[in-house]
């Protein structure tokens, strides 16, 4: 701050030692410490209340930016949802209303395809690999165990498809 060097303290140390004389020389150099450390630690107590403000703005700042990511994050995710949820009823009323008309054919169509080796959805009938006489036993835990439906659910608050845990229970308490 100031360019002060050994020659000049020296210089400042005779004319105060003349002035004020040897008796009280002691006791103002003593005040003039003390008034010179409160001096730093105002100085030091300033310094670190704005670096506390600058830092509380700049967090301020980084909060929001974080508050305004999530609020748009969150209203994607909506709206995603939305779109889903909005897919799979357009699926749910499309199969209810494919699953309702019933297919026409005639009853030539029907005496074509079956002459054709098909069924009468059109896929190609498979002679059966094995027979029930020459099916072998199957392991007990397999035949016995359920299997988990899917089943799609139309409130907002839960999952597109729902998994049932029952009957999971079930199959870990047969093991």
């Amino acid at each position: 701050m100031f360019d002060v060097g050994f020659s000049e303290i020296a210089v400042i140390g005779v004319v105060a030692l003349v002035v004020l004389g040897p008796e009280r020389l002691p006791k103002v150099a003593r005040t003039a410490g003390h008034l010179f450390g409160r001096l730093q630690r105002y100085v030091h107590t300033v310094k670190a209340d704005i670096n506390r403000e600058i830092d509380a703005s700049e967090f301020a700042k980084v909060k929001q930016e974080v508050t305004d990511a999530a609020k748009a994050f969150e209203t994607t995710v909506q709206s995603e949802v939305q779109a889903i949820e909005a897919e799979g009823h357009k699926l749910k009323v499309e199969a209810a209303k494919n699953f309702a008309e019933p297919v026409k054919e005639t009853q030539a169509e029907i005496l074509a395809k079956q002459s054709a080796g098909m069924d009468e959805v059109g896929a190609p009938v498979l002679p059966p690999l094995l027979t029930p006489e020459k099916t072998p036993n199957p392991s007990p835990l397999l035949a016995s165990q359920p299997v988990a439906v899917a089943k799609s659910t139309s409130s907002s608050h839960q999952g597109f498809l729902d998994f049932g845990i029952e009957p999971v229970r079930q199959i870990v308490k047969k093991s």
